[in-house]
Protein backbone atom coordinates (compact mmCIF):
# COMPACT_ATOMS: atom_id res chain seq x y z
CA UNK A 1 0.00 0.00 0.00
CA UNK A 2 1.46 3.32 -1.02
CA UNK A 3 0.94 6.46 1.04
CA UNK A 4 0.16 9.73 -0.53
CA UNK A 5 2.39 12.78 0.02
CA UNK A 6 -0.29 14.38 2.19
CA UNK A 7 -0.36 11.37 4.57
CA UNK A 8 3.44 11.43 4.90
CA UNK A 9 3.37 15.06 5.91
CA UNK A 10 0.75 14.35 8.60
CA UNK A 11 2.79 11.65 10.43
CA UNK A 12 5.07 13.98 12.48
CA UNK A 13 2.17 16.05 13.67
CA UNK A 14 0.30 12.93 14.77
CA UNK A 15 3.27 11.70 16.89
CA UNK A 16 3.64 15.07 18.59
CA UNK A 17 -0.03 15.04 19.44
CA UNK A 18 0.32 11.79 21.50
CA UNK A 19 3.36 12.97 23.52
CA UNK A 20 2.40 13.98 27.11
CA UNK A 21 5.55 16.00 27.96
CA UNK A 22 7.79 18.16 25.79
CA UNK A 23 11.22 16.80 25.05
CA UNK A 24 12.94 19.62 26.92
CA UNK A 25 11.14 18.86 30.16
CA UNK A 26 11.91 15.13 29.88
CA UNK A 27 15.63 15.74 29.48
CA UNK A 28 15.74 18.11 32.45
CA UNK A 29 14.15 15.41 34.62
CA UNK A 30 16.89 12.97 33.66
CA UNK A 31 19.50 15.54 34.56
CA UNK A 32 17.95 16.06 37.99
CA UNK A 33 17.90 12.33 38.71
CA UNK A 34 21.51 11.88 37.67
CA UNK A 35 22.62 14.82 39.79
CA UNK A 36 20.81 13.38 42.81
CA UNK A 37 22.48 10.02 42.25
CA UNK A 38 25.84 11.74 42.03
CA UNK A 39 25.17 13.51 45.30
CA UNK A 40 24.26 10.27 47.07
CA UNK A 41 27.28 8.41 45.72
CA UNK A 42 29.82 10.99 46.81
CA UNK A 43 32.75 9.23 48.47
CA UNK A 44 33.02 11.86 51.17
CA UNK A 45 29.53 11.10 52.52
CA UNK A 46 30.20 7.34 52.72
CA UNK A 47 33.54 7.88 54.40
CA UNK A 48 32.02 10.16 56.99
CA UNK A 49 29.27 7.67 57.86
CA UNK A 50 31.76 4.81 58.16
CA UNK A 51 33.92 6.90 60.46
CA UNK A 52 31.01 7.71 62.72
CA UNK A 53 30.00 4.05 62.94
CA UNK A 54 33.55 3.00 63.79
CA UNK A 55 33.80 5.69 66.46
CA UNK A 56 30.58 4.58 68.12
CA UNK A 57 31.40 0.86 67.96
CA UNK A 58 33.12 -0.64 71.06
CA UNK A 59 34.90 -3.34 69.05
CA UNK A 60 38.22 -1.53 68.99
CA UNK A 61 38.17 -0.98 72.74
CA UNK A 62 37.35 -4.64 73.31
CA UNK A 63 40.30 -5.79 71.22
CA UNK A 64 42.69 -3.43 73.00
CA UNK A 65 41.86 -4.68 76.50
CA UNK A 66 43.98 -7.62 77.75
CA UNK A 67 42.12 -10.89 77.99
CA UNK A 68 42.75 -14.57 78.41
CA UNK A 69 43.73 -16.57 75.34
CA UNK A 70 41.95 -19.83 74.65
CA UNK A 71 44.34 -22.72 73.98
CA UNK A 72 42.62 -25.68 72.36
CA UNK A 73 43.66 -29.26 73.06
CA UNK A 74 46.89 -30.16 71.26
CA UNK A 75 47.75 -26.56 70.31
CA UNK A 76 50.60 -24.23 71.34
CA UNK A 77 50.63 -20.53 72.23
CA UNK A 78 53.69 -18.35 72.85
CA UNK A 79 54.25 -14.99 74.56
CA UNK A 80 57.49 -13.22 73.56
CA UNK A 81 59.13 -10.37 75.48
CA UNK A 82 62.12 -8.62 73.92
CA UNK A 83 62.95 -6.26 76.80
CA UNK A 84 65.96 -7.41 78.86
CA UNK A 85 64.68 -5.33 81.81
CA UNK A 86 61.79 -7.77 82.35
CA UNK A 87 62.57 -9.77 85.51
CA UNK A 88 59.55 -12.04 85.99
CA UNK A 89 56.23 -13.14 84.50
CA UNK A 90 53.09 -14.56 86.02
CA UNK A 91 51.25 -17.43 84.33
CA UNK A 92 47.61 -18.24 85.14
CA UNK A 93 45.84 -21.24 83.59
CA UNK A 94 42.13 -21.94 84.09
CA UNK A 95 39.34 -24.04 82.61
CA UNK A 96 35.55 -24.10 82.81
CA UNK A 97 35.54 -26.88 85.39
CA UNK A 98 37.25 -29.50 83.21
CA UNK A 99 40.68 -31.08 83.81
CA UNK A 100 43.78 -29.09 82.89
CA UNK A 101 46.87 -30.75 81.41
CA UNK A 102 49.60 -28.49 80.02
CA UNK A 103 53.31 -28.07 79.39
CA UNK A 104 54.92 -24.70 80.22
CA UNK A 105 58.39 -23.82 78.98
CA UNK A 106 60.61 -20.75 79.11
CA UNK A 107 62.69 -20.24 75.97
CA UNK A 108 65.79 -18.04 76.12
CA UNK A 109 67.76 -18.20 72.90
CA UNK A 110 67.95 -21.08 70.44
CA UNK A 111 67.73 -24.55 72.01
CA UNK A 112 67.85 -23.12 75.54
CA UNK A 113 64.99 -24.03 77.87
CA UNK A 114 65.95 -23.02 81.43
CA UNK A 115 62.50 -23.73 82.94
CA UNK A 116 60.08 -26.58 82.24
CA UNK A 117 56.82 -27.43 83.97
CA UNK A 118 54.25 -30.17 83.52
CA UNK A 119 50.94 -29.18 85.12
CA UNK A 120 47.87 -31.29 85.86
CA UNK A 121 44.78 -29.96 87.65
CA UNK A 122 41.64 -31.98 88.26
CA UNK A 123 39.35 -28.90 88.14
CA UNK A 124 40.82 -25.82 86.49
CA UNK A 125 37.99 -23.62 87.73
CA UNK A 126 38.18 -24.45 91.45
CA UNK A 127 41.99 -24.75 91.50
CA UNK A 128 43.57 -22.62 88.74
CA UNK A 129 47.30 -22.87 88.17
CA UNK A 130 49.07 -19.69 89.26
CA UNK A 131 52.88 -19.46 89.13
CA UNK A 132 55.64 -16.88 88.69
CA UNK A 133 58.51 -17.50 86.26
CA UNK A 134 61.77 -15.59 86.66
CA UNK A 135 63.05 -14.13 83.36
CA UNK A 136 66.42 -12.46 83.92
CA UNK A 137 68.79 -11.38 81.16
CA UNK A 138 67.69 -10.97 77.60
CA UNK A 139 64.63 -11.73 75.48
CA UNK A 140 62.37 -14.48 76.76
CA UNK A 141 59.45 -16.47 75.37
CA UNK A 142 56.85 -18.36 77.38
CA UNK A 143 55.38 -21.34 75.53
CA UNK A 144 52.18 -23.02 76.76
CA UNK A 145 51.05 -26.26 75.14
CA UNK A 146 47.72 -27.85 75.93
CA UNK A 147 48.54 -31.56 75.87
CA UNK A 148 44.98 -32.53 76.73
CA UNK A 149 42.36 -33.70 74.29
CA UNK A 150 40.45 -31.30 72.06
CA UNK A 151 37.45 -31.55 74.40
CA UNK A 152 39.49 -29.91 77.20
CA UNK A 153 40.49 -26.36 76.19
CA UNK A 154 42.17 -24.07 78.68
CA UNK A 155 42.40 -20.33 79.16
CA UNK A 156 45.91 -18.87 79.52
CA UNK A 157 46.98 -15.44 80.75
CA UNK A 158 50.61 -14.23 80.91
CA UNK A 159 51.39 -10.77 82.31
CA UNK A 160 54.25 -8.83 83.94
CA UNK A 161 52.31 -6.14 85.85
CA UNK A 162 51.50 -6.54 89.57
CA UNK A 163 53.16 -9.95 89.78
CA UNK A 164 52.55 -11.82 93.04
CA UNK A 165 55.53 -12.10 95.38
CA UNK A 166 56.07 -14.28 98.48
CA UNK A 167 55.28 -12.67 101.80
CA UNK A 168 57.72 -12.28 104.67
CA UNK A 169 56.63 -15.51 106.33
CA UNK A 170 57.20 -17.49 103.15
CA UNK A 171 60.67 -16.04 102.74
CA UNK A 172 61.73 -16.75 106.31
CA UNK A 173 60.29 -20.20 106.98
CA UNK A 174 62.18 -22.61 104.76
CA UNK A 175 63.09 -26.26 105.17
CA UNK A 176 65.83 -28.23 103.44
CA UNK A 177 64.74 -31.24 101.42
CA UNK A 178 67.52 -33.59 100.38
CA UNK A 179 67.57 -35.29 97.01
CA UNK A 180 65.02 -38.11 96.88
CA UNK A 181 63.26 -36.95 100.07
CA UNK A 182 59.80 -35.44 100.54
CA UNK A 183 57.95 -33.16 102.92
CA UNK A 184 54.24 -32.84 103.63
CA UNK A 185 52.41 -29.72 104.77
CA UNK A 186 48.83 -30.25 106.07
CA UNK A 187 46.51 -27.24 106.32
CA UNK A 188 43.34 -26.43 108.15
CA UNK A 189 40.01 -26.07 106.36
CA UNK A 190 40.06 -22.30 106.93
CA UNK A 191 43.10 -21.94 104.62
CA UNK A 192 41.83 -21.11 101.14
CA UNK A 193 45.20 -20.86 99.37
CA UNK A 194 48.89 -21.45 100.13
CA UNK A 195 52.21 -20.08 98.89
CA UNK A 196 54.94 -22.43 97.68
CA UNK A 197 58.53 -21.24 97.25
CA UNK A 198 61.29 -23.61 96.06
CA UNK A 199 64.93 -22.68 95.49
CA UNK A 200 68.48 -24.01 95.65
CA UNK A 201 71.97 -22.60 96.19
CA UNK A 202 72.59 -22.31 92.43
CA UNK A 203 72.24 -25.96 91.47
CA UNK A 204 69.51 -27.36 89.24
CA UNK A 205 66.06 -27.74 90.76
CA UNK A 206 63.96 -30.85 90.10
CA UNK A 207 60.79 -31.16 92.16
CA UNK A 208 57.25 -32.46 92.21
CA UNK A 209 54.52 -30.49 93.99
CA UNK A 210 51.24 -32.24 94.77
CA UNK A 211 48.00 -31.06 96.31
CA UNK A 212 46.28 -33.98 98.03
CA UNK A 213 42.76 -34.10 99.43
CA UNK A 214 42.36 -37.53 100.91
CA UNK A 215 44.50 -40.64 100.42
CA UNK A 216 45.99 -40.87 96.92
CA UNK A 217 43.64 -38.17 95.63
CA UNK A 218 45.73 -35.72 93.62
CA UNK A 219 43.91 -32.47 92.95
CA UNK A 220 46.92 -30.69 91.43
CA UNK A 221 50.36 -31.92 90.33
CA UNK A 222 53.33 -29.84 89.09
CA UNK A 223 56.53 -31.44 87.81
CA UNK A 224 59.24 -28.77 87.76
CA UNK A 225 62.71 -28.36 86.31
CA UNK A 226 64.87 -25.23 86.67
CA UNK A 227 68.48 -25.05 85.57
CA UNK A 228 69.41 -22.66 88.42
CA UNK A 229 67.30 -22.68 91.56
CA UNK A 230 68.94 -19.53 92.91
CA UNK A 231 68.61 -17.42 89.78
CA UNK A 232 65.21 -18.86 88.84
CA UNK A 233 63.35 -19.96 91.99
CA UNK A 234 59.84 -21.37 91.70
CA UNK A 235 56.95 -19.53 93.33
CA UNK A 236 53.28 -20.52 93.05
CA UNK A 237 49.94 -19.91 94.74
CA UNK A 238 47.82 -23.05 95.10
CA UNK A 239 44.11 -22.85 95.82
CA UNK A 240 43.03 -25.23 98.61
CA UNK A 241 39.22 -25.22 98.87
CA UNK A 242 37.52 -27.68 101.18
CA UNK A 243 39.01 -29.69 104.03
CA UNK A 244 41.79 -32.22 104.38
CA UNK A 245 44.28 -30.46 102.07
CA UNK A 246 47.91 -31.54 102.15
CA UNK A 247 50.75 -30.13 100.04
CA UNK A 248 53.49 -32.65 99.32
CA UNK A 249 56.87 -31.53 97.96
CA UNK A 250 59.22 -34.17 96.54
CA UNK A 251 62.84 -33.50 95.57
CA UNK A 252 63.19 -35.70 92.49
CA UNK A 253 66.87 -34.82 92.00
CA UNK A 254 69.77 -37.00 93.22
CA UNK A 255 71.12 -36.63 96.73
CA UNK A 256 73.80 -34.19 95.51
CA UNK A 257 71.12 -31.57 94.73
CA UNK A 258 69.26 -30.46 97.89
CA UNK A 259 66.70 -27.68 97.84
CA UNK A 260 64.86 -25.47 100.30
CA UNK A 261 61.06 -25.37 100.40
CA UNK A 262 58.67 -22.98 102.09
CA UNK A 263 54.91 -23.65 102.14
CA UNK A 264 52.79 -21.19 104.15
CA UNK A 265 49.13 -20.07 104.10
CA UNK A 266 48.26 -17.28 101.69
CA UNK A 267 44.55 -16.57 102.37
CA UNK A 268 42.79 -17.61 105.58
CA UNK A 269 39.02 -17.42 105.90
CA UNK A 270 38.42 -15.96 109.36
CA UNK A 271 34.65 -16.55 109.10
CA UNK A 272 35.07 -20.30 108.71
CA UNK A 273 33.64 -22.48 111.47
CA UNK A 274 34.82 -26.00 112.14
CA UNK A 275 31.26 -27.09 112.93
CA UNK A 276 30.03 -26.39 109.39
CA UNK A 277 28.74 -29.40 107.48
CA UNK A 278 31.07 -30.50 104.67
CA UNK A 279 29.63 -32.61 101.85
CA UNK A 280 31.88 -34.48 99.45
CA UNK A 281 35.01 -32.74 100.67
CA UNK A 282 33.92 -29.33 99.35
CA UNK A 283 32.78 -26.35 101.38
CA UNK A 284 30.20 -23.71 100.59
CA UNK A 285 27.08 -25.89 100.41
Amino acid sequence: MKLSPIALLALPFTASAFSTMPMGVRSSTKLNVSSADAKISQPGVIKKSATSVAASSPTKKTLDTPANILVQGGSLKTWSYASPALERLQVVLTTEGRPLDADIELWQGPDNTPVKMRVYVEDGSARPFNAVIETPRGPNTVAIRNIGQIEFPLSACVFNDDVDRPNAECGSESMTIQGGALRTYPFDSAVESVQVLLKTDGRPLNARIELLQGPNNNKQVVELYTEDGLDRPFFAIIETPGSGNVVRVVNTAPVEFPMTASVVPNVINTDYSGSDVVIGGDSGW
